[in-house]
């Protein structure tokens, strides 16, 4: 049985909307990840905007909880049910439907599609909904209705906003399979296994004063949850989640990969695996990248965790990639994008596992060492150093511990850590975006989403619907030289998405448009006013001409896109883009960095479609429609029922919702200036078109004239070829030098021990002094050589009966210095060059007298 796709249609039959799952990386400045199926609706429940015109929705949202709260990791492979990456399947009601329906539904579904035994199932409420068990009892046994408190069965987004008691569906999995003290309903073990939450959303906390207030909601909602991996392991009989068809073909790879058998008593490390290469996979294929912070770092974190569960089966080499294949034909019918991004998601693991192997096995010999000397608290040092010379995460170290009984000394792992952060300044906040609130709600509700005609205008009579402050309050108008946001009934400009710059410009003789951004499909500019701006003003707005200049970057990345696709391969996605007004950045998936061949072939190629003049052309279609054409999307972009595709005839077709030329030739020329790497299988290209091109020749030519000037030749190569030649003249010189300076140096016999004290006027007197020091047996030798104002000074002693260190200690202070050393060898300064033949002496007297 497809439980996805029954759930999925029997919502459907009920009159919900189904939405495709929404990003990992969720529109929400407070999480890491999309951990729950109810996120993607979130400006709904709060608030912020208002309900869809279908106010039902149903979906199945992929979820990772795998950072900050929510966080599952430790967790993975030794429970039966915990996984960081997991699919929740939902049903929601904005306004619409309550308890009774809610109820209805979900007993439906699990009594005539799942089919699971009514026997089996028990529900829990709230201890003060007497309404929910009520309606429960139309359906179940009241003796299989249980009230819970808070901790269980009550939910609320935060300490404010909407909240409510929630209803809980359980199977009982046999009392012959699970007899624990917890095995109880309302317990701690697994007999007992939740398998769907109704969330009742029917109140609203606020903060009045120092006192939370909660109010009933005018329209109450339902937000529901069921755990796909449960429900699949309900449903085929199997205790585990990970002995169900999402995860046994994965660890059936695993055990061919290793050829050892998977035992389930000891089988946490192939279910780690298992659930590990889910989360890469699927984390990859949607645009995260491996890196040092935020997102990036989490993904590292538990590729690494797997590799080293890897390890402990025996893989001594990258293997995390070739899974990624099971997990595509798993998945990929449900998440088709899996397939199309499965070389380059294999080729950014295998980069990253090879990494890792190189230093796993050190990384692993130092923690050993470290537990043989540990009692009960592992040191934070060590810990430190895995992580920061073996790339050890901590949660990895911490596992490692975890098996052994043993503590960390984590405030000093923590304290080096926050030094690190500090002298590299890279500390990660959140996820790095603006958090916005404001009454987008009520904009919405009042106005809808206004008008945006800048694809055919650069200049539009306009009326003021709405004034914000910078913090986004209403106001009913902004004076002279105060900022704040203006809403347009039809707007020009620009709001910054897909890669593109926002626009500037101005609203003539009332304000500057500084910037222009979306919220909730709110097109809002940024102003400063030049004069009294009032709500409901009417004014004109224009562009400002530097929209042309990022028009033709735009459509230069496009033609780049398609380049590098041609080029390299149709591994090539787009992992990321800026267009401003003077650059382009475009960020690519490739295992490696390009060879100057092939930055040339790519910049040709794009310049050979600039001067062919290609014409644009922009259609309006249905999203089926356009994905039938061809067109690349960009994962993570939002895209309605109708899309604009942007084509240049057969050299570029893209899902795009940004200005461009009119025909390629306006991009005039396209050159790229710099390719490096963002991370692993990650590289990025910057380049310049246009008449930034134009400047960036400017500058190169102005360097080139320099360049000239300092070798004093009009012909650059040759310039460099003769300073090539003279240093190589000088080089040898200084060599002859030193050889003549070598040979200067006579010894006088102490015994049997050669003596040298002199000066010397070239080379280093530390070399000097190894070089005497290996060409003779029995040596004592202290040089001398004036610097400018200061005298060095080093002696050297082999197979004598005198010590460098104290030597250098008698004559150093003479000169007006200071020094010491080894036995063997010691060096020294001084300031007072005048009184270096007496040194001289004395160094000559002290070793006689001490070798006597």
């Amino acid at each position: 049985m497809d439980v996805r796709e029954a759930y999925l249609k029997f919502f459907e039959s009920k009159g919900h909307i189904r939405v495709e799952s929404a990003p990992l990386v969720p529109d929400d400045a407070t999480l890491l990840f999309n951990n729950a199926g109810m996120v993607p609706f979130k400006s709904i429940f709060t608030g912020e905007i208002p309900a869809p015109e279908n106010p039902r929705a149903t979906s199945c949202q992929t979820c990772v909880r795998a950072g900050g709260k929510h966080n599952d990791l430790e967790n993975v492979g030794h429970t039966a049910r915990h996984h960081t990456f997991f699919e929740m399947l939902g049903n929601f009601s904005f306004g619409d439907y309550f308890k009774e329906e809610a109820i209805a539904y979900a007993w439906e579904f699990v009594t005539e599609v799942l089919e699971l035994p009514v026997e089996k199932l028990w529900v829990t409420v709230h201890e003060s909904d007497d309404e929910a068990e009520s309606i429960w009892k139309k359906h179940i046994a009241p003796d299989r209705i249980m009230r819970l408190g808070d901790k269980d069965n009550f939910w609320q987004m935060g300490e404010t906003g909407p909240c409510g008691p929630c209803s809980e569906i359980f199977v009982d999995q046999g009392a012959e399979h699970f007899n624990g003290p917890e095995d109880y309903m309302g317990g701690d073990g697994d007999r007992f296994l939740e398998i769907w939450n109704l969330v009742f959303m029917q109140y609203e906390r606020s903060k009045v004063g120092d006192k939370i207030v909660q109010n009933p909601l005018p329209k109450p909602s339902i937000d529901t949850g069921m755990g796909l991996e449960r429900v699949v392991a309900v449903k085929e009989g199997k205790l585990s989640n990970y002995d169900s068809s999402l995860f046994m073909p994965i660890i059936g790879k695993v055990e061919a990969l290793i050829a050892k058998p998977y035992l389930y008593e000891s089988g946490a490390s192939y279910r780690v695996i298992a659930d590990h290469i889910r989360t890469v996979t699927f984390l990859l294929a949607q645009g995260t990248n491996f890196s040092n912070e935020g997102r990036g770092y989490v993904l590292r974190r538990i590729l690494r965790r797997a590799v080293r569960h890897g390890y402990l089966l025996g893989f001594t080499r990258p293997f995390m990639y070739e899974i990624v294949d099971t997990v595509v034909e798993l998945m990929g019918h449900q998440y088709p994008y899996l397939s199309q991004k499965a070389p380059a998601v294999q080729e950014q693991i295998m980069l990253e596992e090879e990494r890792f192997f190189k230093t796993i096995e050190d990384g692993i010999t130092l923690f050993n060492a470290e537990l043989k000397k540990t009692d009960k608290v592992f040191s934070g040092e060590t810990a430190f150093k895995l992580y920061d010379t073996f790339g050890f995460p901590l949660d990895l170290t911490e596992d490692m511990l975890r098996e052994k009984g043993v503590g960390l000394d984590t405030q000093t792992f923590d304290r080096l850590m926050n030094a690190q952060r500090e002298r590299a300044k890279a500390a990660w906040k959140g996820s790095g975006d603006a958090q916005v609130e404001g009454d987008f709600k009520a904009l919405l509700e009042q106005f809808g989403e206004n008008e945006f005609v800048g694809y055919d205008h650069l200049q539009s009579d306009a009326r003021v619907l709405a004034l914000l402050s910078t913090g986004f309050e209403r106001e009913e108008s902004l004076h002279a030289r105060h900022e704040g946001w203006v809403l347009l009934d039809r707007t020009p400009f620009y709001a910054e998405s897909g890669g593109q710059t926002g626009d500037t410009g101005v609203l003539e003789g009332k304000a500057e448009v500084l910037e222009t951004k979306k919220f909730f499909g709110l097109n809002l500019s940024k102003i400063r006013a030049t004069a009294t701006i009032n709500v409901g003003d009417s004014v004109h707005a224009v562009v400002d001409e530097s929209r042309q200049e990022i028009a033709r970057h735009h459509s230069a990345t496009h033609l780049l896109h398609a380049a590098l696709y041609e080029e390299l391969g149709d591994h090539i996605s787009q992992a990321g883009s800026l267009v401003e007004v003077e650059r382009l950045r475009f960020d690519f998936s490739h295992p490696k960095a390009m060879t100057p061949e092939e930055i040339a072939a790519v910049e040709e190629r794009v310049n050979f479609i600039v001067q062919r003049g290609v014409s644009n052309l922009t259609e309006e279609m249905d999203i089926d429609t356009a994905k039938k054409s061809g067109a690349k999307a960009q994962f993570g972009e939002k895209y309605g029922d109708r899309v604009r595709v942007v084509r240049f005839a057969e050299a570029s077709v893209e899902f795009c919702g940004g200005t461009h030329v009119g025909n390629t030739s306006e991009i005039g020329l396209f050159v790229i200036v710099k390719e490096s790497g963002v991370s692993a299988g990650v590289r990025r290209i910057e380049a310049v078109c246009s008449k930034a091109a134009y400047d960036y020749f400017k500058q190169q030519r102005h360097l080139i004239s320099q360049a000239e000037a300092a070798v004093k030749n009009r012909d650059l190569l040759a310039g460099v070829e003769r300073l090539k030649e003279q240093i190589g003249t000088l080089k040898r010189e200084l060599q002859d030098a030193h050889s003549a300076a070598r040979e200067s140096l006579s010894a006088e016999k102490v015994g049997d021990v050669s003596v040298f004290v002199e000066e010397i006027k070239g080379g280093d007197v530390k070399s000097r002094i190894d070089e005497l020091k290996n060409a003779n047996d029995k040596v004592a030798a202290m040089l001398f050589q004036v610097k400018g104002d200061k005298v060095m000074i080093a002696a050297g002693v082999k197979n004598a009966d005198a010590k460098a260190g104290e030597w250098i200690k008698q004559i150093a202070p003479m000169l007006g210095g200071g020094g010491g050393g080894r036995p063997d060898f010691a060096q020294a300064g001084g300031k007072d060059a005048s009184r270096l033949p007496e040194a001289i002496a004395a160094a000559k007297a002290y070793i006689k007298e001490v070798l006597s």
